[in-house]
């Protein structure tokens, strides 16, 4: 586990002191994305008409509607990544029965290869022997 990290960041104007295990790059970033939320919604002529709690619970709403929204892509893509490791597996298995079998082929096409030569000598000597007979 890192260092606790405590850092100044600015949000909404104000400047507050956050600490955690993380940099303080990331809580800089974090600060960021909550700003952008509070830019965002500040633009909106309906946010600005509602009292600072309400303001402040959809902003909390939208950050936790962007959070479910990407743990649900997450978990989406887990289970791809799931699925494609499955299939990669299969493939695999798949490959090696199919070099069992080419191997197995292989094997069978020399021996019969080898049997074609055996037999081709001995017609070319059963040739051979019968011009002879018939000399």
């Amino acid at each position: 586990m890192s260092a606790r990290t405590d850092t100044e960041v600015i949000i909404g104007g104000k400047v507050l002191t956050v600490s955690g295990n993380e940099s303080v790059e990331y809580l800089q970033k974090v600060a960021s994305y909550i700003n952008s939320k509070l830019n965002e919604y500040a633009k909106l002529d309906s946010y600005k008409r509602q009292s600072v709690e309400k303001q402040n619970m959809l902003v909390q709403l939208n950050i936790a509607d962007d959070y479910f929204k990407a743990k649900k892509q997450i978990d989406l893509l887990e289970q791809d990544l799931k699925a494609k490791d499955n299939e990669l597996y299969d493939l695999k298995h798949e490959l090696i029965a199919t070099q069992i079998k080419l191997d197995n082929v292989s094997k069978a096409l020399k021996e019969a290869n080898e049997t074609l030569n055996e037999d081709s000598k001995q017609i070319i000597r059963l040739e051979t022997e019968l011009k002879e007979y018939k000399k």
